[in-house]
């Protein structure tokens, strides 16, 4: 994952289980050992690279949120954990009125998006999930859109799995100031 800039945890665990030659259902780490793994490495052999491009895709996410606050954004996924590789994407959640009026308010603004169909689950409820994705400023941001009801609920991208951590715009800015503060 630090070196090719995977960002799926089972497509890597899928990927290791094959070169080493076991079973994918073998006794494989679990996300949370992997997020660990992957910030130690990024310490020890890429630390002033990583934490640029850190900092740099977090400023990205947050130009980003600002511009779709219309439609109550929240960062999630590697950007926001640290752990976003060279071809990471900057995943947002969206919480609008209507969903429509996010493809709407991206057509106004002449962005050109993909569109895709997602899942998430909370408890054994599927919630289906539009998911646009768009070139911001050279790097993808992809886009979740819920139902304005969902923003309260903790949703999983799979149904075994962990719900995962996601910041507003306040916190992201946060975020970025403590990053600031903390580089030489």
């Amino acid at each position: 994952m630090a070196e090719d800039g995977i960002d799926d945890f089972a497509l890597a665990k899928r990927k290791a289980a094959r070169l080493v030659g076991v079973a994918a259902r073998e006794s494989l780490p679990a996300n949370a050992e992997i997020e660990q793994a992957l910030h130690a490495y990024r310490a020890l052999y890429q630390a002033e690279e990583h934490a640029e491009r850190i900092a740099a895709l977090r400023r990205l996410a947050l130009q980003a949120m600002e511009l779709l606050a219309p439609f109550h954004p929240y960062l999630t996924g590697p950007v926001l954990a640290g752990t976003a590789g060279p071809y990471a994407a900057i995943e947002l959640e969206l919480f609008p009125d209507n969903p429509k009026e996010v493809e709407l308010f991206l057509l106004e603004r002449r962005l050109a998006y993909e569109t895709a169909e997602g899942r998430r689950f909370s408890g054994d409820r599927v919630h289906a999930v539009a998911e646009l994705t768009l070139d911001w400023q050279g790097s993808p941001l992809r886009l979740s859109v819920f139902d304005r009801r969902d923003e309260r609920v903790a949703l999983r991208k799979t149904q075994a799995g962990r719900v995962p951590e996601r910041a507003g715009i306040t916190e992201v800015a946060n975020l970025i100031g403590r990053d600031a503060a903390s580089s030489p």
